[in-house]
């Protein structure tokens, strides 16, 4: 994993997060011997597979960091055993790499590799709350989480200091080695902070004595058995970032009222010897805000249970991995997260937004294909049963040098159910039988011949279940002859006997309401029957060398990529990424 992967995007816009990231700069507020003066960090805890509104965030601290000749760190927040699993950690540094950023920088001992885990710093962790109890800005609080809370307060009303509050140093420092010795029961002792004299009366509940932490009997993925007291987040990550030399800590609009803890602590810790100054400093930004889906871990860890979904990356959700299986592209999520910008202020992104990245990412680079998706057979009465007669279309219509590609028509070929009416409507231009005195319609088989339907055949039910016509033999595109014919219609097919027949899974977004779980609601009441229907296709012949991960234009019907899992040689399966046009934006 090379570093240049992280200067791959175009310059963006400006923001307010970059005019501070500038104003810095140039003031030299984080100039440093032998550090970058821009160092950020992607933070997640690894309890959950990543989103869409991740990407967002690791696009805003990647990309400042790379556009700013800074490093961007990635660190694990795994402080809370009983959540976290490394099953969470490899998807997490698999999906990061897949955007495209990378936490490794070129040194003059070689590669440097910024991959860090807030278990790295336990002893320090540590060694930093014993500093603040015997300073007097900690204590051991023996309530109940009951009485806690209770004496906590709430907006309306001041919180009450805690009976232990003024318990001695010496024996806070004592219980709190004992803590750590495994003596007391999870939830029996907690450490707080003791930030100031009048802190439980502060309109900010974050500074009324936070919890820095608590007993938990639980084994860590990484450090196994070795500790059964954890920190807390808000008091691991100011110091994470300290040790870390991080100069801007972004993150998401939640953590603005978490800002003063932030604050305080560094300063406080730095006043105790154990940080120089400048210490990191944190801004906010507001997260994304995508409509049509949930981006709740629990909702979506229910939705996984349920079988709703077939798994995490299952192509319907907004996790990396299921967008990456759906066929979204790196390219298509980094453009999206520029378009929309980065701002102070809650707002709600339009889905067709990012599928509208999509389309631009896809158009000038997927190769062409013909897919007949709902098959209806068309018979060419007058066409020779045993010739096969060679057609070519060119792989990408702007990109001549790209070639060719070829497929035969024969007596027999498939067209979509809907290029034929028994009975058309107005302004039906494709194929309908004779009407009356009138012939039947004149289409071109595109890439191919023009055709006369001639009639059709239906079933025992009623049901048309072949369609018949009669071709023109001097009228195939791309011959002298073509010219001669001035048709309105020109509809895909594929030839019955050469064709590929395949899996086709048609994704919609999984819900059908903008807002599912806005104001309370139940969000599963609002999924979208219609998000994934399976059908069998039949495609031009030389799909069946796509590859997994391959992604083409079917002509007519929307941009599809070869599963990632399901494909096999010679038999792929393929995922609908996103139709040619928004449908919701009007219709829905």
């Amino acid at each position: 994993m090379s570093n240049d992967k992280n200067s791959a995007a175009p310059v963006p816009a400006s923001n307010f997060l970059r005019n501070i990231v500038e104003a810095d700069l140039a003031a030299g507020t984080h100039q440093r011997d032998g550090l970058p003066p821009v160092i950020t960090r992607f933070p997640p805890e690894p309890n959950g597979y990543l989103h869409i509104g991740h990407a967002k965030s690791i696009c805003v601290n990647f990309g400042i960091a790379r556009d700013y000749q800074g490093r961007c760190h990635l660190r694990f927040d795994d402080t809370n055993p009983t959540k976290e699993e490394q099953e969470y950690v490899d998807t997490i540094i698999d999906s990061v790499q897949w955007l495209g950023f990378s936490w490794t920088q070129p040194g003059d001992q070689g590669d440097q590799e910024y991959l860090h885990y807030a278990s790295d710093y336990f002893d320090q962790l540590y060694a930093m709350a014993e500093y603040l109890i015997t300073a007097g800005y900690a204590y051991v609080d023996s309530q109940s989480p009951e009485e806690m809370a209770a004496n906590r307060g709430n907006f309306g009303a001041v919180g009450k200091n805690s009976p232990f509050r003024n318990r001695p140093r010496e024996e806070s420092l004592q219980m709190f080695r004992d803590m750590k010795a495994g003596k007391y029961k999870d939830g029996e002792h907690i450490l707080r902070a003791k930030i100031s004299e009048d802190a439980m009366a502060s309109p900010n509940m974050n500074m009324r004595d936070p919890a820095i932490y608590r007993i938990r009997h639980a084994h860590h993925h990484r450090t196994g058995d070795a500790w059964c007291i954890y920190p807390m987040y808000d008091y691991t990550h100011p110091i994470s970032d300290a040790l870390e030399n991080i100069s801007h800590s972004i993150c998401t609009l939640e953590f603005q009222d978490h800002r003063p803890f932030y604050d305080w602590l560094l300063e406080t810790l730095s006043a105790g010897g154990f940080f120089k100054q400048p210490v990191p400093k944190q801004y906010e930004f507001a997260r994304l805000n995508l409509t049509y889906v949930v981006t709740s871990k629990r909702k979506l860890r229910q939705l996984v249970d349920e079988k709703i979904v077939t798994g995490w990356d299952d192509p319907r959700m907004p996790t990396i991995v299921g967008l990456r299986r759906r066929g979204y592209t790196p390219e298509a999520i980094q453009l999206f997260c520029e378009r929309i910008g980065v701002s102070k202020s809650d707002g709600w992104i339009d889905y067709g937004v990012l599928e509208g990245a999509v389309r631009e990412d896809l158009d000038p680079k997927a190769p062409r294909g013909i897919a007949v998706l709902r098959p209806l057979k068309l018979i060419i009465d007058n066409f020779d049963a045993s010739a096969s007669v060679e057609c070519s279309s060119p792989v990408h219509p702007h990109h001549p040098e790209l070639g060719n590609r070829t497929f035969p028509i024969t007596r027999e070929v498939w067209i979509e159910e809907e290029d034929f009416m028994e009975v058309p409507s107005k302004g039906f231009f494709r194929l309908y039988p004779p009407q009356g005195e009138q012939p039947g319609s004149k289409v071109r088989l595109k890439y191919g011949y023009v055709v006369e339907c001639t009639g059709f055949d239906k079933d025992a039910n009623g049901k048309v279940v072949a369609v018949h016509c009669n071709y023109f033999p001097d009228s195939k595109s791309g011959t002298d002859g073509a010219n001669n014919y001035k048709v309105k219609g020109n509809i895909h097919w594929v030839s019955v006997a050469a064709a590929l027949q395949a899996e086709v899974r048609l994704y919609d977004r999984l819900f059908t309401e903008a807002q599912p779980d806005a104001g309370g609601k139940d969000f599963m009441a609002a999924l979208n029957p219609n998000a994934l229907e399976t059908v069998t296709a039949y495609l031009e012949p030389g799909m069946k060398d796509a590859v997994a991960d391959q992604r083409f234009q079917f002509e007519r019907h929307g941009y599809f990529v070869a599963d990632r899992i399901d494909s096999q040689p010679g038999k792929p399966v393929f995922n609908r990424i996103v139709t040619l046009k928004d449908s919701w934006g009007s219709a829905k």
